[in-house]
């Protein structure tokens, strides 16, 4: 599998499962799920207001794909690598492939990990 790190550092956010999507949401990267529980919103730390509650400093690697929907497998392999080497994660999948998100002080750690595991880990260009 080749890793390709995306160039945003991305926060993650919480905020009440009624609010309105906010409009601030901005970045390369941008994922947003709504549940009865909560909105969480995942983008360029930059655009996050000042007092939400989020959890910053997140750096996402891509898994270059697509990857077929009926693919068995995949994010079990990486992400059992990374629990080894006790890297925690955020997954967030779409239709075409797999996002991981490692905390940045844990990154090298994640890449050598995955590297261990004969995959490839891509800086950007």
């Amino acid at each position: 599998m080749i890793f390709t790190l995306l160039p945003d550092t991305l926060a993650i956010v919480r905020l009440p499962p009624t609010d309105e999507m906010p409009k601030w949401t901005a970045g390369q990267f941008v994922s947003i799920t709504r549940t009865a529980d909560e909105l969480s919103i995942v983008c360029s730390e930059t655009a996050v207001p000042v007092g939400s509650q989020a959890d910053r400093g997140w750096q996402c690697l891509k898994l270059e794909g697509p990857i077929p929907l009926k693919t068995v497998g995949v994010a079990s392999e990486f992400t059992s690598l990374l629990a080894k080497a006790g890297v925690s994660v955020f997954l967030i999948s779409t239709f075409d492939t797999d996002y991981l998100l490692v905390k940045g002080d844990a990154f090298e750690k994640a890449a050598d990990a995955l590297r261990g595991g004969g995959h490839s880990v891509r800086r950007p260009r």
